[in-house]
């Protein structure tokens, strides 16, 4: 069964090709993520693994440099459906702010 992993403090200049052969080497990789900056298009830094194995190419890559970073591994969990904040009728641009911060709990949401 796959997994999806949360890869965080990645590289900037790292690709999804790179990723999937680095992860490979644990099991089969179904899909690598690497998620962008909407107004630039530039990497932020994390992405997401789904892999066969994973738990085996967590334990073994958590901590690890690649690229002159440690990368922070972890299982990525569901993103949980957002609410419509602050009541009343928001039309088709939904109601509620965004989740600010920066990488809470070291687990991040697809």
């Amino acid at each position: 069964m796959s997994k999806k992993l949360y890869v965080g403090n990645l590289s900037f200049s790292a690709t999804e090709d790179q990723l999937k052969d680095y992860f490979g080497q644990f099991g089969e990789v179904i899909s690598v993520k690497i998620i962008t900056d909407r107004a630039t298009g530039r990497s932020r830094g994390f992405c997401f693994v789904e892999m066969e194995n994973a738990d085996a190419a967590m334990n073994e890559l958590n901590g690890k440099e690649y690229d002159g970073r440690k990368l922070m591994i972890n299982e990525a969990r569901e993103r949980e459906p957002r609410s419509n904040h602050g009541g009343g009728d928001h039309g088709d641009h939904g109601g509620g702010g965004g989740g600010g911060g920066y990488n809470r709990g070291h687990r991040r949401e697809y």
